[in-house]
């Protein structure tokens, strides 16, 4: 089965540096980002490759926590942060671009289901319509507010 993947960029009128300020600041998510209900550090100070913590959100009318971790960063360039939970590899890829006085900021979200899983297999594909919608919606609110948030700074 193949991956669901879901794209979506927003023009930010702030500057890479703003951006990436509000982006990885982590400890401040359940404030900026209106579907982060909140987060806990694991590992980690500020935000650097291997960097880990819990982040809760409402999503479908319920409330779910996964673990995520930081897999790359390139500061002020681009970003990825992954996680794995029931069944799933999850990847998500933030990328900033200057564009004019402003940043193009690039959102890529991918799930792969682990191929030994039959189950999640199954699910992936009985409810993945509902779920990439549910995800895209959250993934246009976190980038408003990340917008918000920058152009604001």
């Amino acid at each position: 089965m193949s991956n669901t993947e879901i794209q979506l960029t927003r023009h930010v009128a702030a500057t890479p540096t703003k951006v990436w300020a509000v982006l990885t600041d982590l400890d401040a998510a359940a404030t900026m980002l209106t579907g982060v209900i909140g987060t806990e550090r694991i590992t980690g100070d500020g935000y650097a490759v291997g960097t880990r913590w819990r982040e809760t959100r409402k999503m479908l009318g319920k409330e779910a926590t996964e673990e995520m971790w930081v897999a790359e960063v390139e500061p002020e360039h681009r970003t990825v942060v992954k996680a794995n939970s029931r069944g799933a590899d999850y990847t998500t890829s933030f990328t900033l671009a200057p564009n004019g006085a402003g940043t193009d900021l690039s959102m890529t979200f991918t799930a792969d289901p682990d191929r030994s899983s039959f189950l999640a297999r199954v699910l992936m594909k009985v409810f993945g319509r509902l779920g990439a919608k549910a995800t895209e919606k959250m993934m246009a609110q976190d980038l408003r507010d990340i917008a918000a948030a920058a152009e604001a700074s």
